[in-house]
Parts: structure tokens; C-alpha cells; sequence
């Protein structure tokens, strides 16, 4: 069997699989969990034989035109060079962890069938983006992934977060896309076609006429999808839904989309100097901010949140400096152990029946009760945090070692003050990332005071995929040797300055979070522990819902339950409000843009009620009156008819004799 027909079947088993569980999920419960997982797992053999194949040399390109478009050309192309090869790789290894996992943590769910068919067509749509040669085609894979991201966030659609949150991240998604679009066709009309391939060479050959346009509408789709400033409130709102539904989004599909795109398409971001410096603009405000807002988050799932977007910042930051493939060695990194630790923070949800952090901090063995989410957590959170020699070390200091160098002159692939705004972002984030990821696991692990609750054992799926993905998270980092023969061969050795400056930085900041906590703990421990019950239903996956205080009152949208021994709070002091609500960034764009758009809908409605329905109803009533004063004339009498013709005619004579006088 030939790479391209392998690479075909890739995203074609999941899309089947997906039909045929919509169409049998439930007329044959029995075939639910093969129809999941069989065919995504079957698609990740073929990945891999794909990378084999292809081996990091020259790229594969295969092409068929359907059907004449008339001008630009569409066509079924696929393009899968080292950077393809591995990213699927990445994707298939990811969405059959979830796939699995998901079987043992919606072992009760009713609505199983449609969850693990929409999550196949999840997997099924990304990795037609990675391997699509067309940007068209690309672009079907982009919003299939933005119509399934919405039902399965918004699979709890009995709360109103869900739904809420599902509508959020759609509409918000589809703000980014629609420049997107635009950008896509002015990309195609300067180069003349949708061929990822055509277009890079339209660029080499300066055949791009407008590239700093084009870039930065692309770039706000790309905003939209990998949920960077200002597009990125979506995501944290998006842990309304399934754990596992939040580990394929953070780790694999969707958010990873963006990036992807932009390191497949950099040099025509690179044929704009301003578009290189917003996008480094745009990582550095996105990196320290969401650093800043994870470290005041209560829901563990918000902090991974918040976590995942400073690490997408990370990588856009890279492309910002030119170098896409530190930027795909962290996205590689960061997938599996962002996984891990969406998956690990699953278990601990399933077993604390709360997603507080708060609640899990007055729990004080809540570690024993899972041991095994607890050292593979403790694994995903060192990679996070970039502590050597886990894999997060190697791939973050690829990232700072390639904007020094530009920061620096030794490279001109991007702007030098691009490279400046990223490195020095990229160190102030790998302290405040420590910081979070520590307080995380203090929290989460270290807990004094009730006993932890007793839900039962979880699944041995669900802790089996825990140490598949506890794998690369410690190990996949040494790859930085091998990887650029797959990439542009550029060098990803970790560099002697940015390496003590990033790792002296995060260790400061998993030092001062100590400190902070000892301190906090130390006061808390005079203070009464409040009740904590958590919802009935939370052990049984069915909703995650956060256990707090019966007297602590809700804070936003989202149950709020002061800690005294959360570091947190003594870090960031009077920041920490504004950070835990995500710098209000919600309410400036209700100021901005909800509240006019609904201004401007009563005024429109207000409008069309009382003027245009005015004008209707008069148009309407005058020829009823004048029907009426018809219909009194048509008395049926003889005798008033032969009247009125006598009196019509001495009335016509008058008039005739008056003419024949005045004349």
C-alpha cells in the first residue's frame, strides 16, 4: 500500500467510525466502544507508518482536481513533510488516549454514543488539517473542528455553564474566522491558488502583493482557534465540558490548529516585519497574562486552562522569532503532557467529587486515594514548569534559545525587537508557570484537615493511560537531537544563558510558592475548616460540579471559595481579584461589543415597531376607508341611485351653463 493511500485512510477511519456510531450507537450499544476506539487507534498505526515512510526527507505531495472552480483551483492534495508527519503522530497518540479513557470515565453517561462519535469527528477533522495540502480543504477541517468543539463543550447542556460555554467558544471562534477567510482568499488571489505548495512559492518569487493585510487577518483566525489575546476568553469557559473532551482540545486538535497553520505558513508572515512584531506582541501579552490569571484560579481545570494558553504563547512566540520548529517541538511537548494533565486532573475530580482547588486543600489524603494521578501528575506538572530533564525543559529552552538569538542578532529571521519581547516574556513566564504548577500541586496534594472522600477505585483504563502519556512527558525531550533532521534543520540544543535563566527563574518561582504556602498554611491552621459537600453526583462523571463552603457565596459565574492557605492570594496581593475573574477582559468586551450590538438590536426593533409598522398599518387603512365610504354608497336602493344620477346631472349642467357664461 503506497504513503498516500496510508495517509488518506488516516483521517477517513475516524470520520467512518464517527458515521457509524452516530447512525448505530444506539440501536447497538455493543459496538459503541469499538466504533471509538478501534478506528482512531487504527489511525495513529498508520500515522506512524506514515513518519516512517517519510522519515523527515523530502516532502510527499499528491493531488486529484474534483471538479473546475473557474478561476483559483480546488484541490484534494495532501503535503506531509517532517513537521505533518510527527504533528499526526502527535494527534492519533493523544485522541486513542482519550478515546480509552473516556470508556471507563463516561462509563455511565447516556449520551456515550454521541460523545465518542463526535470526538472521533474531532480527531478525524485535525488530522485532515494537518496532512491537507489545499488551504480550502484545510479550511473544512478548521470549522468541522469549530462545530464539534461546540456540542462537546456544551455535552452537560442540562447546566447553564455548558451551554453557555458552548455558544461562547463558537461565536468567539467564529469572531477570528471570518478575517480569516477573507485573508485565505486574498492569499489565493495573489498567488493564484489554494496550494499550500503555489503559495510558498508565490512568496519566494515576492508575488505577494499585500503581505502584511493578508497576515494579520490570518492572524486573527489563528487568534480565534489557539485562543490567544484578544480571542482567548473562550477557553477557560470551555472546561464546562468533559475532562477528557478538554485534554484532546488543550492537547492535540483545535487549539494546536493555529499554530500549526502559522508554522506551515511562515514565511508569509515572515514577508511582513509588522505582522512578526504583533505576533510577538500578542505571545508576550498572552503568555505573562494567562501566567498571572492561573495563579489566582480556584477550579484546577481553569488553571490548566489558563496553563495551556501561556504555553500556546510559547509557541506562537517561537514563530514570532522565526523558528517553527522550536515552535513544533514545544507544541509536540506540550501535547502530551497537557494530556496527562487534564487526564490526572480527571481522576482527582472523580475522587475529590470537586474541581475546587480550595475544597481538594482541606482533603489531607487525597494523594493516597490516587496514586497513581498523583506521581504522574507530579511528572506533568516538573515537564510543565520546564524543570530538567523532563521534556517541557527542552522544548521551552528551544523556544527562548531561538528569540536570544534573534534578540541578539545572530539570526535575521525575524525583527530584533521581536525577539527581545518574546525572550524576555518567555523568563518572567517560566517563573510565574513554576509558581502556578506549584501551587497547583500543593493544593491538590498536600491538603490538611477533612478526610478525603471515598468514591471507589477509578477504572484501570483511566490509570493506564496516565503513564502511556507519563512517557514522553519525561522522556520525549531528549529527542532535540534527532528532531531538526525532521524539521528545517535548524540546531534545538538548549543554550547555556537562556537555560540558567529559565530554569534559575522557575525554580525561584516553585521556591517563593513554597514559602507562600508555608506561610498561608501556618495562618490557616487558627482558622475553623468550613463543611465541604460536594455535589452527589460528581463521582459518577456526570457533572463537575466544584464543593465549596455552604456559607461562602458565589464569585462570577463560577463557585468561589476563599482559601486561607492559598499562595495564591499573598503573591499576587491585590492582584489577585482581578486575575482570578481573567482581568475582566469579559466585561470590557461586554462594554465594547455586547451591550451596542443589543443597544442597536432594541433600537432596530423599536424602529421597526413603531415606524415601519406605522407606515404598514396606514398603508392598510386608508383603502379600507376608502372601501367603506364605497360600500355606504351601494345602498342597493333604486330610487337613491336615479336621485343621484338627477342630482349628478343638474350638478353637470350648472357647471356647463357657469363655463358657457364666463366664456
Amino acid at each position: 500500500m503506497t504513503t498516500t493511500t496510508l495517509a488518506v485512510l488516516v483521517p477517513l477511519l475516524p470520520f467512518l467510525g464517527a458515521a457509524a456510531g452516530l447512525l448505530l450507537g444506539r440501536t447497538v450499544p455493543g459496538l459503541v466502544r469499538p466504533l471509538a476506539v478501534l478506528p482512531t487507534l487504527a489511525s495513529l498505526v498508520l500515522t506512524v507508518l506514515v513518519a516512517a515512510r517519510q522519515g523527515g526527507g523530502r516532502a510527499l505531495d499528491a493531488a486529484t482536481e474534483l471538479t473546475p472552480t473557474g478561476s483559483v483551483p480546488v484541490e484534494l492534495a495532501l503535503h506531509i513533510d517532517g513537521f505533518a508527519a510527527l504533528v499526526a503522530v502527535l494527534v492519533g497518540t493523544v485522541a486513542t488516549c482519550v478515546q480509552l479513557y473516556s470508556t471507563g470515565y463516561l462509563r455511565d453517561d447516556p449520551r456515550y454514543p454521541s460523545y465518542a462519535a463526535l470526538v472521533s469527528l474531532f480527531t478525524s477533522a485535525m488530522f485532515l488539517v494537518v496532512y491537507s495540502g489545499d488551504l480550502i480543504v484545510l479550511l473544512v477541517g478548521w470549522e468541522v473542528m469549530g462545530i464539534c468543539s461546540y456540542f462537546l463543550v456544551g455535552h452537560y447542556w442540562e447546566t447553564p455553564q455548558a451551554r453557555a460555554a458552548s455558544l461562547k467558544a463558537f461565536l468567539v471562534t467564529k469572531l477570528g474566522d471570518v478575517p480569516f477567510l477573507i485573508g485565505l482568499f486574498a492569499l489565493a488571489t495573489d498567488a493564484g491558488s489554494f496550494r499550500i505548495t503555489h503559495v510558498l512559492g508565490a512568496v519566494a518569487s515576492g508575488g505577494l502583493h499585500h503581505p502584511t493585510v493578508v497576515a494579520l487577518l490570518l492572524l486573527a483566525g489563528v487568534a480565534g482557534k489557539s485562543a490567544q489575546f484578544p480571542l482567548h476568553t473562550w477557553l477557560p469557559d470551555a472546561m464546562a465540558g468533559p475532562t477528557p473532551v478538554s485534554a484532546l482540545i488543550h492537547a492535540a486538535t483545535m487549539v494546536a490548529a493555529g499554530v500549526y497553520f502559522i508554522a506551515r505558513l511562515l514565511p508569509v508572515f515572515q514577508a511582513s516585519s509588522a505582522a512578526m512584531v504583533v505576533l510577538a506582541v500578542m505571545a508576550a501579552v498572552t503568555m505573562a497574562g494567562s501566567a498571572l490569571a492561573a495563579l489566582a484560579q480556584d477550579d484546577i481545570k481553569r488553571v490548566l486552562a489558563y496553563s495551556t494558553i501561556g504555553q500556546l504563547g510559547y509557541m506562537t512566540g517561537a514563530l514570532a522569532v522565526g523558528d517553527r520548529g522550536a515552535a513544533v517541538f514545544h507544541l509536540l511537548s506540550h501535547g502530551a503532557f497537557k494530556a496527562l494533565l487534564f487526564l490526572a486532573g480527571g481522576v482527582i475530580i472523580h475522587a475529590a467529587g470537586t474541581n475546587s482547588l480550595a475544597a481538594m486543600s482541606r482533603m489531607r489524603d487525597l494523594r493516597d486515594r490516587v496514586p497513581d494521578a498523583f506521581w504522574t501528575m507530579t511528572v506533568a506538572l516538573l515537564a510543565l514548569a520546564a524543570i530538567p530533564p523532563f521534556s517541557g525543559f527542552f522544548s521551552k529552552e528551544s523556544v527562548l534559545g531561538a528569540a536570544e538569538h534573534v534578540a541578539t542578532g545572530h539570526t535575521e529571521h525575524a525583527p530584533g525587537a521581536a525577539g527581545w519581547i518574546v525572550l524576555v516574556t518567555g523568563l518572567v513566564t517560566a517563573l510565574l508557570t513554576a509558581a502556578y504548577a506549584t501551587r497547583l500541586w500543593l493544593l491538590a496534594f498536600r491538603g490538611h484537615g477533612v478526610k478525603a472522600p471515598d468514591h471507589g477505585k477509578q477504572p484501570l483504563v483511566m490509570n493506564a493511560v496516565l503513564w502511556v502519556l507519563a512517557a514522553p512527558s519525561i522522556a520525549f525531550g531528549l529527542t532535540y537531537r534527532v528532531l531538526p533532521d525532521w524539521f528545517d534543520g535548524r540546531s534545538l540544543t538548549p543554550t547555556l544563558t537562556t537555560s540558567v535563566l529559565g530554569t534559575g527563574l522557575a525554580l525561584v518561582g516553585a521556591l517563593v510558592t513554597y514559602g507562600a504556602w508555608r506561610h498561608t498554611t501556618a495562618l490557616a491552621d487558627r482558622v475553623p475548616l468550613g463543611a465541604v459537600a460536594a455535589h452527589p453526583e460528581a463521582d459518577a462523571g456526570l457533572v463537575e460540579a466544584e464543593a465549596i463552603a455552604s456559607h461562602v457565596p458565589a464569585y462570577g459565574d463560577i463557585a468561589y471559595a476563599p482559601d486561607p492557605a492559598d499562595p495564591g492570594r499573598l503573591l499576587l496581593g491585590p492582584l489577585h481579584r482581578h486575575a482570578a475573574a481573567g482581568f475582566h477582559l469579559d466585561a470590557v468586551y461586554d462594554w465594547l461589543f455586547v451591550r451596542p450590538v443589543r443597544a442597536g438590536a432594541s433600537l432596530v426593533q423599536f424602529l421597526d415597531r413603531e415606524v415601519v409598522e406605522t407606515y404598514v398599518r396606514g398603508a392598510g387603512a386608508v383603502p379600507r376607508l376608502l372601501g367603506a365610504a364605497v360600500r355606504r354608497a351601494q345602498t342597493g336602493n333604486v330610487q337613491t341611485y336615479v336621485s343621484a344620477l338627477l342630482a349628478g346631472t343638474v350638478v353637470l349642467a350648472v357647471a356647463a351653463l357657469l363655463v358657457a357664461t364666463g366664456a
